[in-house]
C-alpha cells in the first residue's frame, strides 16, 4: 500500500535506474538522477530540524523542478511552486500568507528576487543537489510522515485580491495517480508531452503518473505552442503518446490549420482539463485522428487534479457542448440545488465533490475555508466534508454531467481559474482609474476590464498591471465609460454591464 508519493519515485528508479524521466530543452535527468538529487536536497532541508512546513520553490520550469519537489518532501516538509515571472507584489502577498520555511531556489531564478520582503532561508539548488545524502535522518522523518500529510500548496486567484493555496496531502495525489494511469491504460512505454506549468494543478496528472509508471515526461518549450507545424514536429521527434493539455492549446493548433499540414503520428490519448472545450475545435482533432482517445475531464485545484471525466464516445455539433462526464473512481458528486437536496431530472444545481482526492483546505486561510469546505448537509449522522465547487450543472439524457457556468464570478481562462475581483483589485490601484469592474465574454473567452477615471491608452493600463497580476490576467479589452452602472443595492451592476457588452450598445455608457 503507497501512503507517500516518494514510494513512486524510489520503486521507479529502482526499476528504470537509467531511464529519462523528464526532459527539458537543456538537460533530461533520469529516474536515478532524480532520486539521487532529491534525497540530498532534502538532507539538506532537513538540516533546519523543522516539517510540516511550506518551502517555496522558485525556478523557471525544467526537469530540475521536479527533483526540488521531492527534496522538498524528503525534508518533511510540503512544496509551493511560485511562477518566477509573477509580479513580485503578488509573490510578497503570497509570502505574507504563507511564511515559508524557505525558498529553494537556482541561481538564474534567485535574482528575480531581489527588492522582497524576506528575511527567512534561501536554499540555492546547485548547492543542494551537492550535499551528502544522509539516509538516518531521512528514514527517521520518512517514519513520522502519514498520507494525510501535506505534499503541495498551489496558489489561486482569490476574490479579495488575495490569493489562495490549495492543501493537497499525499492522499488525495495517490489517489488520482492510480486511478489516472489505470483508467488511461499509462505504463512505461508512453511519453508524455507536459504543456502546463508547474505551479497549475493541471501538470498533477502526467507529473506523478510519469514518477508513479516510469514514462519519460518530455517538458515542450513555451514557445512551440506560438507555432502549430513546429509544435506537432516534437511531438512526432520525441515520440510522444499521450498528452493533459489545456483546452486551448489545442484550439491553437487546431484554429491554425495545423494538423493539414502534419500529424502527430503518436499521439493516442489526448486529455484536457482546466476550461470547456470547443466542439468546433476539438473536432477538428477528432478528423484527424479519428483513432485517438479523447477524455475531458473536470475539476478545481481543490480536487487535486479531476474529479470527473468524459471520454467523448459520439459526435457532436460544432456549437454543442461537451459532458464532462462522470465522477472518478473513489469520488462522489452532488449536486445540489438552492434547498441543499439532490437535484431532479435536467435541474440545474452547484456540483458539490466529496472523496479522498479533496484538498485539506486553503493554507492559513479558515475563513474562505470554511465557506468553501462544509458539512455534507445530506449527512446529519457524522462529520464529512464536501466541498462546494460554485460550479453550476446538470445531468443530460444520457445521465452525463453538463457545465453550465459559475455561481460567482470565478472564471475559467487560458486554463487558469481566476477571480475577477483580483483583477479589479489591482486595477483600481492604478493611478488614474477611480473604479472599475470586470466581466468574462464566455463565447469568445476574453476579459474585459471597465474602469471610471482618466482616458488612458489600452496598452498603458495592461502594463500597469502587469505589475500586479500574471500574464494570463491581464485583460483582452479595456473601457473607459462615464459611469458605472448600479444596483439598488448599491452595488455595481455587472449583470447590466454584460447585458450592455454583449449587445454591442456599450457606447450609451461611454463618455457620460
Amino acid at each position: 500500500m503507497v501512503t507517500n508519493v516518494l514510494t513512486y519515485l524510489e520503486e521507479t528508479a529502482a526499476k528504470y535506474p537509467d531511464k529519462a524521466a523528464f526532459v527539458d530543452s537543456k538537460k533530461e535527468l533520469s529516474f536515478g538522477e532524480m532520486l539521487h538529487k532529491a534525497q540530498a536536497i532534502g538532507s539538506y532541508i532537513s538540516m533546519n530540524k523543522r516539517t510540516h512546513m511550506p518551502v517555496v520553490v522558485f525556478m523557471e520550469k525544467s526537469a530540475d523542478n521536479i527533483a526540488a519537489f521531492m527534496g522538498v518532501v524528503y525534508s518533511g516538509n510540503f512544496y509551493c511552486p511560485i511562477d518566477t515571472e509573477m509580479p513580485l507584489s503578488r509573490i510578497q502577498v503570497i509570502f505574507n500568507t504563507l511564511n515559508p520555511l524557505a525558498i529553494l531556489a537556482d541561481k538564474e531564478s534567485v535574482r528575480r528576487l531581489e527588492g522582497l520582503e524576506y528575511t527567512g532561508k534561501i536554499v540555492i539548488y546547485e548547492e543542494a543537489v551537492c550535499q551528502k545524502v544522509d539516509d538516518d535522518r531521512l528514514e527517521s522523518i520518512r517514519k513520522q510522515m502519514t498520507d494525510t500529510d501535506p505534499v503541495y500548496v498551489l496558489f489561486t486567484s482569490g476574490s479579495t485580491g488575495v490569493p489562495k493555496g490549495v492543501i493537497i496531502n499525499h492522499r488525495a495525489v495517490i489517489d488520482f495517480t492510480d486511478w489516472m494511469s489505470d483508467k488511461f491504460h499509462i505504463t512505461s512505454r508512453d511519453n508524455f508531452g507536459n504543456q502546463s506549468p508547474f505551479f497549475f494543478d493541471l501538470s498533477i496528472g502526467d507529473v506523478y503518473c510519469t514518477l508513479k509508471m516510469g514514462c519519460t515526461n518530455y517538458i515542450i518549450p513555451k514557445s512551440l505552442f506560438v507555432f502549430p507545424v513546429k509544435l506537432i514536429e516534437y511531438l512526432n521527434e520525441k515520440k510522444i503518446n499521450i498528452i493533459f493539455w489545456v483546452p486551448s492549446a489545442l484550439c491553437v493548433v487546431a484554429n491554425l490549420r495545423a494538423l493539414n499540414k502534419i500529424k502527430p503520428v503518436y499521439l493516442d490519448r489526448i486529455l484536457f482539463c482546466g476550461e470547456v472545450m470547443p466542439n468546433k475545435q476539438l473536432n477538428v482533432w477528432r478528423e484527424a485522428l479519428p483513432d485517438a482517445m479523447f477524455v475531458n475531464l473536470y475539476g478545481p485545484c481543490e480536487a487535486t487534479d479531476a474529479c470527473t471525466y468524459y471520454v467523448v464516445n459520439r459526435e457532436f455539433a460544432d456549437d454543442a457542448s461537451l459532458p464532462i462526464g462522470f465522477p472518478c473512481e473513489n469520488t462522489d458528486i452532488l449536486v445540489l440545488n438552492e434547498h441543499n437536496v439532490l437535484v431532479e431530472g435536467n435541474e440545474i444545481g452547484e456540483l458539490c465533490i466529496r472523496g479522498s482526492g479533496l484538498a485539506m483546505g486553503y493554507y492559513n486561510n479558515p475563513e474562505k475555508t470554511k465557506e468553501a469546505f462544509v458539512q455534507n448537509p445530506l449527512n446529519k449522522a457524522y462529520p464529512e466534508i464536501i466541498y462546494r465547487t460554485g460550479d453550476l450543472v446538470r445531468y443530460n439524457e444520457y445521465g452525463e454531467l453538463m457545465y453550465v457556468s459559475r455561481k460567482d464570478f470565478q472564471i475559467k481562462h487560458m486554463g487558469h481559474r481566476i477571480e475577477l475581483g483580483e483583477i479589479e483589485t489591482a486595477a483600481s490601484n492604478i493611478k488614474g482609474i477611480e473604479t472599475c469592474a470586470c466581466i468574462y465574454d464566455d463565447e469568445k473567452g476574453r476579459i474585459i476590464l471597465f474602469y471610471v477615471g482618466k482616458k488612458m491608452e489600452d496598452k498603458e493600463v495592461k502594463a500597469a498591471l502587469k505589475a500586479k497580476v500574471p500574464e494570463y490576467m491581464i485583460p483582452n479589452l479595456v473601457v473607459n465609460l462615464g459611469k458605472l452602472p448600479y444596483n439598488a443595492n448599491g452595488k455595481i451592476g455587472r449583470k447590466k454591464l454584460k447585458e450592455v457588452y454583449l449587445s454591442g450598445k456599450i457606447e450609451e455608457y461611454r463618455g457620460i
